[in-house]
């Protein structure tokens, strides 16, 4: 094996060394997502807009910080983090709070914390470094993919026992292309799907009643229109009503006249399409598609295996985020409680959507780097 420069001798970044696009393009996102805020809330700063400022000025420190740190230490700790993440899951079980039916956040101190965000950032982590540190050749063997398996696994069933199905299947999905770039086999990928299409009478089963309404509201939404299918059919309503260019500002009448539920949170998009129009959702779109193709543009660009399946763990974490929100306003795919990045309200999303976003600055600013590769180990 040839001998390569050691990532543990790199020096501190400067700013100058960050991609300065990407922050412009994430910025833009979150001030778009602040106005909707002012809207949603008719007009007001509060109690939306102000408290998601101050948290994307936080998580936008914590974004640099995390993008000039030495490759090294995110690697050295990627372990560490994933473990940190998991103890934290188990507390939720036990100490969490308890919001809509579900126990997914605790509380600290006044703030609660949805940790099923951050735990999607540690398995991306985790396997870049794992797969970082397993040689190509070792891949395509099945004991050196069972790893992997229970990084993925042992949160996700955590999650979805909350239940929280919605992150499950983003947790799911980003690691198995996290996989999938990393050259495991097709043939694993289509072995895993037609387990999944087998167990799915299973799934259906375990799944909680007000999942499988959503399930049944998903394939028809007027079979209970002022119950389950009440929000999405309030949203294709709003969506409908904007036409090309919206209603204009302040002017929806779903949102403005409160018939739209969590206008603030999982339906936020449907008051741009409203207000904004169906060129407002192009521009917003267009936004997103150049944000995850510069991160693509990192992914591709990085010398290390690591940075490159980082950043492309963070497209995908983004992307499934955006797809799944929008499909679900849209009446396009069921409603799974998937909040819109850096458009949502909240605090662990926004937080974690930002420190991803640090990640990928991490890749970018580090990119010519080649750490050395080490020998399998966990």
């Amino acid at each position: 094996m040839s001998i390569r420069p050691d990532y543990r001798q790199s020096p501190l970044a400067s700013l100058a060394e960050i991609n300065w696009l990407i922050v412009g393009l994430m910025t833009i996102i979150a001030c778009i997502g602040f106005v909707m805020m002012v809207s949603a809330a008719g007009g007001s700063f509060l109690p939306w807009a102000v408290p998601q400022m101050m948290r994307f000025a936080l998580a936008f420190v914590l974004m640099i910080i995390i993008a000039l740190l030495p490759m090294r230490l995110l690697m050295d700790y990627a372990y560490p983090v994933y473990i940190a993440c998991l103890l934290v899951l188990l507390g939720v079980d036990i100490l969490g709070h308890i919001g809509m039916g579900a126990r997914r956040w605790l509380s600290l101190g006044g703030l609660n914390i949805q940790p099923s965000e951050f735990m999607k950032l540690a398995v991306i982590l985790a396997l870049a470094r794992y797969f970082h540190q397993t040689y190509p050749e070792d891949i395509r063997r099945i004991p050196f993919l069972i790893p992997p398996a229970m990084m993925i696994a042992l949160p996700a069933v955590l999650i979805l026992k909350e239940p929280n199905l919605g992150t499950t299947l983003i947790l799911v999905t980003t690691g198995g292309v996290i996989c999938f770039f990393a050259g495991v086999r097709w043939r694993y990928f289509i072995g895993l799907a037609l387990a999944a299409l087998a167990a799915a009478p299973v799934v259906w089963h375990l799944l909680h009643d007000y999942q499988k309404r959503r399930v049944l509201t998903f394939l028809n939404p007027d079979s209970d229109p002022l119950g389950a299918g009440y929000n999405i059919l309030q949203s294709m309503i709003a969506i409908g009503s904007g036409g090309f260019f919206g209603k204009g500002f302040l002017q929806g009448s779903q949102s403005q006249l409160d018939f739209l539920p969590e206008k603030h949170t999982d339906f936020i998009f449907t008051v741009l399409a409203e207000e904004f129009g169906f060129f407002g959702c192009l521009v917003l779109l267009g936004l997103y598609v150049m944000l995850l193709a510069s991160g693509m543009m990192v992914a591709g660009r990085s010398r290390s295996t690591f940075g490159s399946l980082m950043a492309a763990g963070v497209v995908a974490l983004i992307f499934l985020h955006i797809l799944i929100n929008c499909g679900m306003v849209m009446d396009l795919l069921p409603v799974v409680g998937v909040p819109l990045p850096l458009m949502s309200y909240g605090g662990s999303i926004m937080l974690s959507t930002v420190l991803a976003v640090g990640l990928l600055q991490n890749a970018w600013v580090h990119r010519d780097e080649l750490p050395l590769r080490l020998t399998p180990k966990l």
